[in-house]
């Protein structure tokens, strides 16, 4: 079981983007929460399997159909590490 922490830069905000990060979880069989931050960023906490854990950065890069993604920074951790 391994950690992710992302951040996603861009029009993340006021556009669905949190209920697609969670929707997507889902379908990945991941847990994932994501925050709105104050420079306009989300924060994403997620734990599963690395495999899955790199599925949904590859979404989360690609974003929701109304988000537009400029750059996600992760990172993937043990999760109790």
């Amino acid at each position: 079981m391994k950690k992710l922490v992302a951040d996603v830069s861009g029009i993340v905000q006021g556009v669905g983007f949190r209920f697609f990060v969670q929707q997507t979880a889902v379908q990945l069989g991941i847990d994932a929460t994501a925050d709105n931050m104050n420079d306009g960023t989300v924060h994403i906490v997620a734990s599963g399997d690395e495999q899955r854990l790199l599925r949904l950065v590859e979404l989360l890069r690609q974003g929701s159909r109304f988000s537009s993604v400029d750059h996600v920074d992760y990172t993937i951790t043990d999760r109790f590490g």
